[in-house]
Parts: C-alpha cells; structure tokens; sequence
C-alpha cells in the first residue's frame, strides 16, 4: 500500500469501482463511515458525546454514516451540518440513513464534548476555508478537544498538503484505499496525527489502469532492487567507489561519506586525497584505503585503471572550481573512457559549485549509463533551481520533479518530508525521516550509502529510496545524542534487520 494517489486519481478508483459493478457508491460509503466509527470508538472516552461536522459532500457522507454507526454502538452523538447535501446524492442517503439530531455548524461548543470527527471537507478542497467554517475550525483547534479527520482534515489540500485558509489540527486521520502526497508532504503532515488506511472495498486492480507514479518511501518499494550477495563474489564484483576528499583542514566529511559507502556494501572504498590532506586521512583510515590525486589526469587514471563503479563529489570539498572540473570530467570520463561509472552523487560542496552555472552540470553530455544524483537542501536546491524554488504554487513534489526533469538527475530534496524524483516523474515521499538527523555531518553519510549502493549495482531511484529512509532508520536506532560518527556504525544492524524481514 505504498501507492500515494492525487484526489483526482482517488475519484477514479471510486468511479472505476462503481463502473465496474463491484459496489456502488453508498456501499463505499456505508464501509468508510464504518472504518471511521471503528477508529472513533476505540479513540474517544466510553462516556460524553461526539460531535460530527459535516458537509454537504461524499466527505459530510461519510460523517453522517460514522455517527449512525456510533448511535447503534451506544454512544452519544450529534451531528453538525453545514448546508444540506443534494437531492438524489449519494451523501443525502447517507443523511436520511441517520436517524440523530442535525444542528447548525455555527451551534458547536467544542467543549461540550469528548471528541469531534471532522468530516467537512475532504482531499478534494480546492477553494479556501472561510466564514462559518473557518471559524468553527478555530474554536476546535482552540479546544484541544482530540479530532478524528476523515479522509484529511478540513482544510488541508490532498494535493499538495497546503493549507487552504484553515485547517482542522487532527490527532488521527481515517483515509480510504490509499494515502495522498498531502497526508505526508508539510504541513499536511503534522496536521493529520495518525494516518490509518481502511479497505472500503476498492480492489487494488484499479491501480493497473491509474498507474500512479509517486509512492511512500517505504522497504516495499525499493526492497527487490537491495544488492544480494551471490556465492561467487569478490570486493570488485561488490563495486569499488571514490570518495573525494577537501584539504587538510576539512578531511571529516569525506571520511564520514567513506566510512557509510563501505557499511552500505560497497566491496573497497578508496578516499582520493589531496597532498596536504594524505597523513590526516592516513591516520584516521584502516579498512578504508586513501589515494593520493594531484591532477584531474591523476584522478581519471585511477578512475579507469581500477574500474570505480560509483563517486561521491562534495562533502568538505572547498574549492568551488576544483569540485566543478571534477565533477564535469567524471561526467565525460563516465561517457568516454571509464564505462564502469555507475553513478556520481554530488553533495555539499559539488553541488553549491554549480550555482552560479547550473547549466554546465545540466547539460553536461554523460553516458546514459552513468546516474547522476544530486542531495540539496532547501538552500541549495534555490541555488541551483531558483525558478523553480520561487513557485510557491507548486507543490514540494512537483518541484522535485521539475528539477529531476531539468538536471537529467534523480534529485533528493531534503528536509522533514524529503521527496526523492527520478527524471521519469516517479517520485516519492519519506516518512521515517528525525529530527535526530539535524546534526552536522549526517548528509554526509547519506551520500555515502547512495554511492555504496550504486556501486554494487542498485538503480539510482531505488538506490536513493532507500538510502533516506535506511540513513533515518539508523538515527532512529541510536536515538538521542546521535552525532553522524554513530550513523555508519548502526547501518549493519538496518541491513540486516531488512534481510530479515524480507518475505
């Protein structure tokens, strides 16, 4: 269930079901109603009454079910409306199916109650919240009085996960089939709590037809492309990655990236150093082997003599000139000379080197054998897509896509709700993502695992998949004090928790 669908293509799968004779839209209907009943039951106090908002769409259906539902099971219910449904709607059904008290919306007392189920507006809203309703929305979130959403909260745009003049702030969230981007893209996210998925009885096959291409950024997606070790293999069949390393004082970044493209699988890591920098690296470094480069020419004869498979460009790199030949000569070494180059991920400094001319690194002419993936931040990401940065329109996604799209690159747009986009427009939405990760250094070892897994192979989208969320499952593990010296060393325990979980 890692398929996330636009509101758009959601009202597809409802159609789609209807069409196909498998239920008809009551049915739908009658099951949600009952899977957000189900959550409100176990959710609010056995004793004191519920108070359900409703609006006059499928989403006040909902509602008016939900309660009808609630009524039988004993509790105390009472529903507030907005303006009637339509005659002949399948959300008029849903009124004349309840048998409770309709009040006025603008009648809620928040505190009268010991719990709200918000089903005003769904992930369809399109238009802002005002009037009554923004004032309602106001009061409730005042209160603190727990709210279960049903669908999203009212307010929150299922597209983009905006919010649309107010909003409902939900502890919990009752969606249907499956999630929308705005259920985890901020601030939709913090807004709907927890987020449970009900079967209503849409058959997964419609997917075949809606062929949706953003997903959540789970194992699932990406857990068939992990690298496997076969009996045969060797450290070079494993993949030799690089690792460029800045000058004397700023080495710790580069050992960071070095040391978590090794425990990500990578069969020999060798840290390309600069003179001034070789005793330092030396001397922190064991498993990990360090290469002096005083040249480009240095560099692309190592690249070609020992097969590198994958690159990592920028952490504590320093000069924005150097970082800029570098990475173009990796790019044009990839295309003409050295065919085993897998991958270059730019981090840090590779990709701040480009800011003044993003189109160098755009068009630069690179095998279509060779995956580019690029790590910003939201700073860096306006450096280097400043008009794409400037349309706060658009969704954090659709920018991600727009920028995958232009570098020719697999672009991970980091932050709370980082989105992963492939030039093809797949795309995908992290959720494991900590605050934990707040720490100097830890991109750093977050390209470090993106190069380990290109080097053995792993396609770049689902490489870059799956680096986010196992760099914040490794996070997760150590908890508290982290410091990205820690992360390297809790990655065997994700790999090996992920071997053992595969089915």
């Amino acid at each position: 269930m890692f398929e996330l669908l636009t509101p758009e293509q959601m009202s597809r799968a409802d159609a789609m079901t209807v069409d196909s004779g498998t239920r008809d839209g009551f049915s739908l209907m009658l099951a949600a109603g009952h899977a957000v009943a189900e959550v409100a039951r176990n959710m609010f106090a056995a004793k004191g009454p519920i108070a359900i908002l409703c609006g006059p769409g499928n989403n006040g259906g909902d509602g008016y079910v939900a309660a009808q539902f609630l009524a039988e099971a004993g509790r105390d219910v009472i529903c507030f409306g907005t303006r009637q449904p339509a005659q002949g709607s399948d959300a008029m059904r849903a009124l004349l199916f309840y048998k409770g008290e309709v009040h006025r919306l603008s009648a809620l007392v928040p505190a009268d109650f010991v719990g709200i189920v918000d089903a005003l507006y769904g992930a369809g809203l399109s238009r802002p919240v005002d009037g009554v309703e923004a004032c309602v929305i106001e009061s409730v979130n005042a209160s603190d009085i727990p709210v279960l959403a049903v669908d999203l909260p009212s307010g929150i745009s299922g597209l983009n996960g905006q919010v649309i003049g107010n909003a409902i702030k939900a502890r919990t969230t009752v969606t249907f089939f499956r999630k929308k981007p705005g259920h985890l893209l901020q601030p939709g996210r913090a807004y709907c709590g927890v987020v449970h998925v009900a079967d209503i009885g849409i058959l997964d096959s419609v997917l075949e037809k809606i062929a949706p291409n953003t997903f959540e950024n789970t194992p699932e997606l990406w857990r068939k492309q992990l690298p496997a070790l076969s009996i045969n293999a060797h450290k070079y069949i494993r993949g030799h990655a690089v690792v460029f390393s800045g000058p004397a004082h700023s080495t710790g970044a580069a050992r960071l990236s070095a040391m978590a493209t090794a425990r990500s699988g990578a069969g020999a890591v060798t840290l390309l150093s600069p003179p001034d920098a070789l005793a330092t690296n030396t001397a922190h470094l064991t498993s990990i082997m360090v290469r002096e480069t005083r040249s480009i020419k240095d560099v692309e004869a190592f690249l070609i003599d020992r097969k590198v498979a994958a690159c990592v460009l920028g952490p504590g790199y320093g000069s924005a000139a150097f970082a800029r030949d570098h990475a173009l000569m990796l790019l044009s070494a990839a295309n003409n000379r050295a065919e085993h180059l897998k991958g270059l991920v730019l981090d840090a400094d590779g990709l701040t080197a480009f800011e003044e001319k993003p189109d160098q690194l755009f068009n630069a002419k690179r095998s279509h054998n060779t995956a580019l993936v690029l790590t910003p931040h939201e700073g860096e990401f306006r450096r280097l897509f400043p008009d794409i940065a400037a349309d706060y329109e658009t969704s954090k996604l659709d920018r991600a896509r727009q920028a995958a799209k232009r570098a020719n690159a697999v672009v991970i747009y980091k932050g709370p709700d980082t989105v992963i986009a492939a030039p093809d427009g797949h795309a995908a939405i992290n959720t494991n993502g900590t605050s934990l990760l707040a720490t100097a250094g830890s991109g750093d070892v977050l390209a470090g695992i993106i190069c380990g897994l290109l080097s053995q192979g792993m396609p770049a989208f689902e490489a870059a998949c799956a680096a986010v969320w196992v760099h914040a499952d490794a996070a997760r593990r150590f908890g508290h004090g982290l410091i990205a010296d820690d992360l390297p060393l809790q990655l065997p325990a994700v790999w090996n928790a992920l071997e053992r979980s595969a089915p």
